[in-house]
């Protein structure tokens, strides 16, 4: 498996390890978190900029 660096900013960060479990991965828990909301993030939750970003980050680890 490949690991993959996602930069957030500290609060963000805070908000993500409040809600993981204490023994759970974070490949666990970001499953989890998917799963419970059925399709992922609801469409608006990034802003344009912010979106774009991810998927560049995306496609620059597809072309390693």
């Amino acid at each position: 498996m490949s690991r993959t660096s996602i930069p957030i900013d500290t609060d963000t960060k805070d908000r993500l390890d409040e809600a993981k479990r204490e023994n759970e991965t974070w490949d666990e828990f970001l499953l989890r978190v998917v799963a419970s909301t059925g399709e992922g993030m609801s469409p608006g939750t990034l802003l344009d900029k912010e979106a774009e970003n991810a998927m560049e980050i995306v496609r620059e680890g597809r072309e390693r």
